[in-house]
């Protein structure tokens, strides 16, 4: 929008589409994937441009993102000793850098710091670029090939990025980012220790009950040898194994 102030400003949103997949930054119009885990295939937005003037305009495209399940492999990550808000305002300009350097075509993944608190996105001086590279037949070139050539310009690298940023700049290539953990892993592991508690709570019961059962058979086996040793009449116990009067009869008092 070539208009000044009010007018001028831009934010983005997405009014259509699958959006429960994807998001958006309001200030740059950058998409990025929010539940794509595990899928792959073409998806289909509505993004919205809106000026703030007091008669906002807006204008609607459609934007058909694709995801390729295999490119989580080839992902490289440049950790950049900047703030992650300002590299996020410079992410083309990054971008470009790279290209220009590297010599293939480069798209920016994710831009990541480990604060998420707001606060911190403006102090924490480290922030991760996961990038993928994309040679001139558009195959993915892979991560090893990636990591080597940033290795080797990485000087040239850093001086071009401290024209973005005004300042000096270190780049150095991290591991890349591990695969996330299938839903259906996450389900089998929290299945199988749902089952191990049952089972532990099982066992502990029924040894409770073993135990509970053994103090009371205890306990009656010294009433019953408290009763038998008060009876002093051998004749107070009839066929039936009931107890009888324990006065004798008459004919043995003769």
């Amino acid at each position: 929008d070539p208009d000044s102030g009010d007018n001028g400003l831009l934010l983005y949103s997405l009014v259509g589409g699958q959006t429960d997949e994807f998001d958006i930054n309001e200030h740059t119009g950058q998409i990025f994937t929010v539940s794509v885990a595990g899928k792959a295939g073409a998806f289909n937005l509505e993004v919205q441009a809106a000026d703030q003037g007091t008669r906002r305009l807006t204008a609607w495209t459609t934007v058909t993102v694709t995801v390729d399940a295999s490119s989580s492999s080839n992902i490289v990550m440049l950790v950049l000793n900047q703030k992650i808000n300002v590299v996020e305002r410079n992410s083309a300009e990054v971008q470009r850098a790279l290209e220009d350097k590297l010599g293939w075509n480069v798209y920016v993944v994710n831009i990541y710091s480990k604060e998420f608190e707001r606060k911190a996105r403006s102090s924490t001086d480290e922030t991760e670029v996961w990038i993928i590279a994309f040679d001139e037949a558009h195959q993915e070139v892979p991560a090893e090939d990636v990591k080597r050539k940033l290795q080797e310009q990485k000087a040239a690298i850093e001086q071009e990025l401290e024209k973005v940023f005004s300042a000096s700049v270190s780049a150095a290539v991290a591991e890349a980012p591990a695969a996330p953990t299938s839903p259906e892993l996450v389900a089998t592991i929290v299945l199988g220790v749902l089952l191990a508690l049952t089972f532990i709570a099982f066992l502990a019961y029924i040894l409770l009950d073993l135990k509970r059962k053994r103090k009371y058979g205890k306990q009656d086996l010294v009433k019953k040898v408290e009763i038998v040793e008060g009876i002093d009449n051998p004749w107070a116990v009839d066929k039936n194994g009931s107890l009888k009067s324990l006065e004798k009869p008459e004919h043995m008092n003769n």
